[in-house]
């Protein structure tokens, strides 16, 4: 989110930018805010402004899961060697979240964010997972022309809670369902990282695209399983 909460007045490091993440997951937190915060460095030296690096983030984002869904026939036939899809897959979606992070980092060490930039951002993060989604689907149809068209649409649907919980969780009604910090609670929370998330569906996209359907099924389970328990917890709370 691009919001300036934090202006650094000296010459910004790259530990400045990483200092004012807003988080994601112990993954995103350990990997992709540390790739984001150079990013940001970057461009704060260059003069680029937040918005640059958001449209950035979402032009490689697409392009990357175009490139997946035009290969997924041609890898299920073996024309395309899998490692080659898989090696895009997990440079262009990692560099393009790494993007993601920096802009609203950019924003708050330079104070050069706004209520337009952020709301492009989260235009842009809608339109790139989409098409991440589009990716996955289209590959898992590919590698399994029996996969059923309903399976694919609620994956669709319920990927696209763990955009609209990180939205919400930035707003002044934010809760969490566990609020524990401990490194088990922290490992378990990385099947809603998105960081490890797209780490994860690149490296089976490269080495075993086959799974690839069962990517697809897990992340169904899970993210359909967290809607309906975000749903009883705030239904709870706001019951009391």
């Amino acid at each position: 989110m691009q919001s300036a909460t934090t202006v650094v007045e000296s010459r910004p490091t790259v530990a400045d930018f990483h200092r004012v993440n807003r988080g994601g997951g112990l993954f995103s937190e350990s990997v992709s805010q540390w790739i984001g915060a150079v990013f940001a460095l970057v461009a704060q030296r260059v003069g680029l402004r937040p918005t640059a690096l958001t449209i950035t983030n979402l032009v490689l984002g697409l392009a990357t899961s175009v490139t997946v869904v035009a290969l997924a026939g041609r890898v299920a036939a073996g024309d395309v060697p899998a490692w080659v899809v898989g090696l895009v897959a997990l440079l262009g979606w990692q560099i393009a979240y790494a993007l993601d992070c920096a802009d609203g980092q950019l924003a708050r060490v330079t104070g050069t964010g706004s209520s337009a930039g952020a709301r492009v951002d989260v235009l842009c993060d809608v339109a790139a997972q989409i098409a991440l989604v589009a990716a996955l689907g289209a590959t898992a149809v590919a590698q399994r022309p029996g996969t059923p068209s309903w399976l694919v649409a609620v994956f669709a649907g319920t990927w696209m809670v763990n955009l609209v919980t990180s939205v919400m969780q930035s707003g002044p009604n934010a809760a969490s369902m566990v609020t524990s910090t401990s490194l088990p609670v922290r490992l378990v929370k990385l099947v809603r990282d998105y960081g490890a998330v797209i780490f994860v569906a690149a490296l089976v996209l490269m080495f075993a695209p086959a799974l690839t359907f069962w990517v697809v099924v897990a992340f169904t389970v899970v993210n359909g399983g967290f809607l309906l328990a975000s749903i009883a917890f705030s239904a709870r709370a706001s019951l009391r």
